[in-house]
């Protein structure tokens, strides 16, 4: 019995991948326009015209075109989400500070995805409008969290290398080269996000683009306080004139010294964030053991409508505690 058991899960959730699978490309395929088509083809012409020319502003028109012609996918899915998203923006933002060349159209094309694939799931045991409730909250919430981790750790990249890339472009500021030139030079020696930002700056420029507005497009798609200070510093240097090799050295400077102060307040509130895990977990894992030793003793609780309410007002009173908790150890600086 739990072998046939184990075989239909097993099957229920091979069927649902290829279900889920088969609807990716399902979208992908019925919602990619011919404008789709269209701009890969140009893409390849302007390849096949500027392969053998090593002129950097036109490897940058180039590497424009492609990011057009990657912008150019799931268009109608794009335009419901621009109908029918509150605010598309905010998404398209969230999705350039990830790293993630995505649309607004692929993002809802995973967000469908997930949601019929948890629905599949959930129908196991539940009904059909619950299930499919279910699946779409987790179908929202899922790929909103993950994009919220990866926004996180590409930040964390960027804050790790950001103040070498300004001694960098110091470096080069005093050895004589102009400020855009140095900004080109960080993009092609260093790697992962700041190379990512400050290459991409570097094309905006190369095509005629003005330096400020260059940098505020680089800070909506990296919405950090540190890189806020480097623009900030930059534009007002610009306009007022001064030793801008001397102003961004001190820059580099604030910034490691704004670092080191995160990571000793880090390290003061170890403790209290340790208490905080250790008190959180402690119920669950005390449920744990108890249901090995006795299940029906434990379940009980969970039978009887009172036992019911007293779980509920524990989980409410212990997710207060540890909110409480982070909010005391989390400092801004």
């Amino acid at each position: 019995m739990i072998e046939s058991d184990s075989l239909a899960s097993i099957t229920f959730l091979a069927i649902a991948l290829g279900v889920a699978a088969t609807l990716f490309f399902v979208l992908h395929f019925a919602f990619s326009s011919g404008d789709d088509q269209q701009a890969r083809k140009r893409v390849q012409k302007v390849h096949g015209r500027w392969i053998a020319v090593a002129n950097p502003k036109e490897a940058a028109i180039e590497a424009s075109l492609r990011r057009a012609g990657r912008g150019a996918n799931f268009s109608t899915l794009d335009a419901l989400g621009r109908r029918f998203i509150a605010r598309p923006s905010i998404l398209r933002d969230r999705l350039a500070q990830a790293g993630l060349r995505a649309s607004i159209g692929e993002y809802i094309a995973v967000t469908l995805v997930v949601t019929i694939l948890f629905s599949l799931a959930y129908m196991t045991y539940l009904n059909a409008t619950l299930a499919i409730l279910v699946g779409l909250a987790k179908g929202i919430a899922l790929p909103h969290y993950v994009l919220g981790v990866l926004i996180r750790r590409r930040a964390k990249r960027f804050l790790a290398r950001f103040a070498d890339a300004i001694d960098l472009i110091v470096r080069g500021l005093r050895s004589g080269l102009p400020i855009t030139e140095s900004i080109r030079t960080v993009g092609q020696e260093f790697e992962g996000p700041v190379a990512e930002e400050f290459r991409q700056v570097a094309d905006q420029i190369q095509l005629g683009e003005q330096l400020e507005s260059a940098l505020w497009e680089a800070v909506r798609r990296m919405d950090l306080p540190d890189f806020k200070f480097f623009v900030v510093s930059l534009s007002v240097q610009r306009e007022t004139g001064g030793n801008l090799a001397e102003t961004l050295d001190n820059l580099s400077d604030i910034l490691r010294r704004r670092r080191q102060m995160l990571l000793k307040v880090r390290a003061m509130s170890s403790e209290a964030r340790t208490s905080a895990i250790i008190l959180g977990s402690l119920p669950f894992v005390m449920f744990g053991i108890l249901s090995f030793v006795n299940y029906d003793y434990v379940m009980e609780l969970f039978n009887d409508p009172r036992g019911r309410i007293l779980v509920g007002l524990g989980l409410g009173s212990l997710g207060t505690g540890v909110a409480i908790m982070v909010k005391m150890v989390r400092f801004e600086i």
